[in-house]
């Protein structure tokens, strides 16, 4: 199995590439920063992976020329059956109202950037008629909210982006998952008060990103039972939505 990560240092997609890594997986590493992709490099090789390499790379800032550099990214591996891409920002609503430029790079790396890479990436599994993509989106896409909703729209289009790919790889061979998780612990949401039976654990996560990239999709929430309460939200009528503050 050779699993390429973009966005290697996001905390869910370290925690599954340790699941990867205990298969004895090759995994490409690609981000920023390199000293933290060296030390998740060397941890990877001790829980068990083959090979569990690196590339720098910043990911959001690679205008046109992104097939090319997916390619070089695959031969760097010598192959690609998975492709996990993982990065993106949550940014501050608040202050995305006051400030279009902040509003448009929330919505810059985690739709147009990203979106660039699940192209690259599509055409390149397509060609090889195997394999699968998974693509990190958010439950935050389901349903515009005051809280999110500039986030929530690029992860919304990523949504439709990914299930687009799907369709297209039906009778071709590859998969195409977009996995929405709920509300996680990680860095990104520390700013949050994270108690409560609705949070879960980069791990958890990790173990339903490791699934749908064999099975399921092309929708996969996590964990599951955000489909149903997601499914409750999107029904809700208006007119008790906008009494909610959330």
């Amino acid at each position: 199995m050779r699993l390429i990560i973009l966005g290697a240092t996001s905390a869910i997609a370290e925690a599954t590439a340790r699941l990867y890594a205990a298969e004895g997986a090759d995994i490409l590493l690609v981000g920023r920063q390199t000293e933290r992709l060296s030390a998740t490099a060397a941890d990877l090789k001790m829980r068990g992976a083959h090979s569990a390499e690196i590339a720098i790379l910043d990911l959001a800032q690679t205008p046109g020329g992104v097939d090319e550099i997916f390619r070089n990214l695959v031969r760097q591996l010598g192959g690609a059956d998975h492709v996990l891409i993982a990065y993106g920002i949550l940014g501050e609503q608040a202050d995305a109202e006051r400030d279009l430029s902040i509003a448009e790079e929330i919505v810059r790396i985690n739709f147009n950037s990203a979106a660039a890479w699940c192209l690259a990436a599509a055409t390149f599994l397509e060609e090889q008629g195997r394999g699968s993509l998974i693509v990190l989106g958010s439950v935050a896409g389901d349903r515009g909210r005051r809280a999110n909703f500039v986030y929530g729209a690029a992860k919304a289009g990523l949504a439709a982006l990914v299930e687009g790919i799907s369709h297209r790889f039906a009778d071709r061979g590859p998969r195409a998952v977009i996995v929405k998780p709920g509300p996680t612990i990680t860095p990104m949401t520390e700013q949050f008060d994270r108690k409560g039976l609705l949070w879960a654990s980069a791990s958890q996560v990790a173990a339903v990103v490791r699934r749908a990239a064999d099975r399921g999709g092309p929708v996969v929430y996590a964990p599951w039972f955000w489909r149903y309460i997601m499914l409750i939200i999107r029904a809700m009528p208006a007119r008790v939505f906008n009494r909610m503050n959330i």
